[in-house]
């Protein structure tokens, strides 16, 4: 099942790098020219009239990426993009943006998947985006969290569900097949109320794998996010000083592209992934990034780079807020 129109690029936009002043992505403080909520909606608006005008129609965002819902409602409302257009929305709750537009701060969100933040937020994004999400999921669920287990929690989503949202979860960390595998067996009264993974697949932990198969394969909605590794698969390389891996830059100059396209060209390839995110802050990024779409890569193309999951994300927990 997916929820893009049936002649729309499987490569879609997330709007965490956009929505706030300071992300994990290698190269994101520079990527920003103005830091202000004015320079900053500009640059979305800029980023999102691209994408558009390239076919884009799947756009991701989540109560915590500052304000990225905001950002994604008030462009949808200026080029009139309602009911009946070819967009589609996705947002995330379950995380509170707490960084008060703060780079530096020393916490930028906060965790908590129960109740009464979902009854919180569901409104709140309703109103910041202008309409309801096409897709509305738990943001980075956990099985140690317990939002997997809460009655009240998947009631509630049961409810969204049969209104004809498509409710679902996405995951993080080195444990994510065995969170989503987890939630492809929750029922509420027998019926389960999820549809939709978002998952983080690419190259250097493709862990995730066999279970997003079989999600793909039970008519969920797969979107894979995080296919360049916050920027460690592009020419920033895996630390920032420009070392990309040696098969990935072999690749880009054989296709002449720059590695970001080749690394989302990987995430493409796998048969399961519905939707690819580009996470790209600029027009150029994003450019650069829809390289991808045409290019044709074999399903195990750059496995050799794969690493052990609890050292891929040690490294992710290691990158600075910038």
């Amino acid at each position: 099942m997916t929820f893009l129109p049936a002649d729309a690029p499987r490569l879609g936009l997330g709007l965490a790098a956009l929505g706030r002043p300071g992300y994990i992505n290698l190269g994101h403080g520079s990527d920003l020219a103005d830091r202000s909520v004015e320079g900053l909606r500009a640059q979305a608006w800029a980023v999102l009239d691209a994408a558009w005008a390239a076919g884009v129609r799947y756009f991701d965002t989540a109560r915590s990426y500052g304000l990225g819902e905001a950002f994604l409602g008030g462009w949808l409302a200026a080029r009139g993009l309602g009911p009946g257009s070819d967009v589609r929305v996705g947002s995330k709750w379950g995380y509170t943006y707490v960084a008060n537009w703060r780079p530096d701060a020393q916490t930028h969100e906060v965790k908590t998947h129960d109740l009464p933040t979902l009854t919180r937020q569901w409104p709140e994004t309703l109103a910041a985006l202008g309409r309801t999400p096409d897709a509305y999921l738990i943001h980075s669920a956990t099985l140690d969290s317990g939002v997997l287990d809460n009655v009240g929690v998947l009631g509630r989503l049961a409810e969204l569900a049969a209104s004809g949202v498509q409710v679902g979860l996405s995951t993080s960390g080195p444990a994510q097949a065995d969170t989503l595998r987890r939630a492809l067996a929750v029922g509420v009264d027998g019926v389960t109320p999820f549809s939709v993974v978002q998952a983080t697949w690419n190259v250097l932990d493709p862990s995730a794998g066999a279970a997003l198969a079989e999600a793909h394969a039970a008519g969920w909605t797969v979107v894979v996010k995080e296919g360049v590794a916050n920027g460690r698969l592009t020419a920033h390389g895996l630390t920032g000083q420009g070392d990309v891996p040696a098969p990935l830059a072999e690749l880009a100059h054989e296709h002449g592209v720059t590695p970001d396209a080749i690394a989302l060209a990987a995430v493409l390839a796998q048969p399961w992934a519905d939707v690819v995110l580009s996470g790209a802050s600029t027009t150029a990024q994003l450019a650069q990034n829809l390289a991808a779409l045409r290019l044709s890569l074999p399903a195990d193309a750059l496995r050799e780079l794969a690493q052990p999951p609890a050292g891929y994300w040690a490294a992710r927990a290691a990158l600075p807020w910038q």
